[in-house]
């Protein structure tokens, strides 16, 4: 695999981040189609098929990814951004998609790859591959919820994921961790994934935490966030207005009829 391009960054804001990539001239990053936030003079791009880690492979292998891609419901196409210029550096900045952190990792420090949820990508360096990774048990297809297609990170550069809310790292050394589905942003290649069910049927049913569990063991490190994305769009589409434009009403004890008697 030809090594990535060496690119630099600085990651900026707290809950709402961006990570600005700072360009040689030559240098390309990758991102996910619509992720760009700005970028300055001599920077161009280009939209291609595929993250254009193996520019030999020929239409076969473009065609592999492009399936993969498919089966995520990922776009079929990445953004190459590239510093088009003869000197001076250039920056190109990508804005994470709803509030949580930006997680930089080198893939040379963290054995060449990993694995994160499949829409954690952010962007990357150059001669990164995004592959997808499926889960070999049964259970974890029919019941991995987000963990049923992950993505596969490969390569020795720069990658980019993003995650909501709090990020917790762990290191695993022989012991096993459960999760919730929905909380595992990125694990290293040493980390078996599994999914078992939560407790007894009552547990299950009554429980709140649904019905099946990620289970992570085996040497390496795991990433997990605190605000998984379908959390936060369960609790907005819990509390958004009905079609008739009624709600209960933040922190009124009154609620919609406290709005009926000011006029609203």
């Amino acid at each position: 695999m030809p090594r990535a391009h060496e690119i630099d960054y600085e990651i900026i804001g707290d809950d709402l981040q961006i990570v600005e990539i700072e360009l040689d001239p030559g240098e390309t990053v990758i991102a996910e189609a619509g992720g760009m936030n700005y970028m300055e003079d001599d920077i161009q791009f280009e939209t291609r098929m595929g993250d254009g880690s193996q520019p030999g492979g020929g239409f076969m292998s473009a065609l592999k990814n492009i399936g993969k891609r498919m089966l995520t419901g990922e776009s079929l196409f990445m953004t190459h951004f590239t510093h088009r210029g003869n000197t001076g550096k250039r920056r190109v900045a990508f804005a994470a998609p709803y509030p949580g952190k930006i997680i930089p990792m080198r893939l040379s420090e963290l054995g060449g790859e990993i694995i994160c949820e499949k829409d954690a990508f952010l962007c990357a360096a150059l001669g990164t591959e995004v592959g997808i990774a499926f889960n070999r048990k049964l259970g974890t297809g029919f019941f991995g919820g987000e963990g049923f297609i992950l993505q596969r990170l490969r390569g020795d550069g720069l990658v980019f994921v993003h995650a909501g809310g709090t990020i917790v790292k762990k290191e695993l050394r022989g012991g096993t961790l459960r999760v919730d589905t929905g909380c595992l942003v990125a694990m290293t290649s040493g980390i078996n994934y599994d999914i078992q069910r939560a407790g007894n049927l009552k547990s299950m049913v009554f429980g709140g935490e649904g019905l099946f569990l990620a289970t992570l063991s085996g040497h390496g490190t795991v990433w997990l966030q605190s605000l998984p994305f379908s959390r936060l769009a369960d609790r907005i589409l819990a509390n958004a207005p009905s079609a008739g434009g009624s709600s209960t009403g933040e922190g009124s004890v009154l609620g919609g009829l406290g709005r009926m008697l000011d006029g609203k």
